[in-house]
């Protein structure tokens, strides 16, 4: 076990709690952080204590800035230690983390209980900042000397805004390249983890609804494959690829992977089992599609080789049956030897 792991943080939160001296206020605080079982809710608090959900909330807050007042005396137990330890890792970490992260970092197991007990920890380190979970932020855990909770909410949209800007996920240096004002990519990368509206797929970062940095579904998934491999691929290589890729849910089958291919309009059937994206410029149609559209592009008659050079920049097919095609669809009419145009509608 290395030097982090080594502090005990459930047994300094637990000497803490011990420095209460009431019951009910040590309910409280352990149930509020969820220190020994899930987080509870103030209503859920006072209808176990009797009390309203306001009292419970005044209660809460009375007891933390007497611990903090304590805290920043050096009268907690052990507080000045596992702050140390947590401004140690924070600044190998960018100097701010989510308490999941940072909880991986200074706990045996990292689980839902260590995170809590990081997390109350923090909260009354005198050198720490710790900003809670919202529908905007990760529950993260910031050095004070760097971040207040106002200035660290700032810069976080600062990185939102900027990737919103740029509109197409970005790498992380690529990230430091668009801000200003950040020293080291670390710190970008660092506060980028911290938004709940941002989200990252092998190192690239993006806004949460982009499929790029967030697949959602199988559809989603395949367009990440193609985009990644930047060239038309067989369903069964696109199925091998998302088996063997970092992705949350990749148990699907080779038949619902074509399945999906057929139904999306961003994809291409270009050959045999073959598809790209429309975004690389290919359109839906058959061989005969294509050949009619090259012939109307060209306005003249043309020789049976250019029209299968032509055809065979959008379609991976035999030149064997584009030549079929030709020869057996009524749309085209030969009019000299190899020669052909489009036959005159009736």
């Amino acid at each position: 076990m290395d030097e982090a792991k080594a502090l005990d943080i459930k047994k300094t939160a637990k000497d803490i709690l011990e420095t209460i001296d009431r019951e009910r206020e040590r309910e409280i605080i352990s149930r509020r952080f969820g220190l020994y079982d899930r987080k509870e809710t103030l209503e859920q608090i006072g209808e176990l204590l009797g009390i309203t959900r306001e009292r419970v909330r005044q209660l809460e807050k009375a007891i933390l800035i007497r611990l903090k007042l304590a805290s920043e005396k050096g009268e907690l137990p052990h507080v000045e230690d596992i702050e140390k330890e947590f401004v140690k890792q924070l600044s190998e970490m960018g100097r701010v983390a989510r308490v999941s992260d940072l909880a991986a970092k200074v706990s045996e197991k990292g689980n839902d209980r260590d995170k809590a007990h990081v997390a109350f920890l923090a909260t009354l380190a005198p050198g720490l900042t710790v900003l809670d979970e919202n529908d905007d932020y990760y529950q993260a855990v910031a050095i004070a000397d760097y971040f207040d909770q106002a200035k660290l909410k700032s810069e976080v949209n600062d990185i939102v805004k900027a990737i919103k800007t740029h509109g197409e996920p970005v790498t992380i240096p690529q990230l430091h390249g668009l801000v200003n004002g950040y020293e080291h990519p670390d710190h970008v990368r660092a506060l980028a983890s911290v938004s709940k509206k941002l989200a990252s797929l092998k190192d690239q970062w993006g806004l949460l609804k982009w499929p790029l940095v967030n697949p959602k579904n199988i559809r989603d998934k395949i367009f990440v494959i193609l985009q990644e491999q930047g060239k038309p691929m067989h369903f069964s290589e696109i199925a091998e690829q998302i088996k063997d890729s970092d992705f949350k849910r990749k148990d699907v089958t080779t038949q619902a992977i074509h399945n999906e291919l057929i139904k999306d309009a961003r994809f291409v059937l270009i050959g045999r089992g073959i598809y790209a994206l429309k975004e690389w410029g290919y359109s839906k149609g058959t061989v005969s599609d294509i050949i009619t559209k090259v012939l109307k592009k060209s306005k003249e008659p043309m020789h049976r080789d250019d029209i299968v050079r032509e055809v065979l920049k959008s379609r991976q097919v035999k030149e064997t049956t584009i030549l079929l095609n030709l020869q057996g669809k009524p749309q085209f009419k030969r009019v000299a030897k190899a020669t052909y145009t489009l036959a005159e509608e009736k």
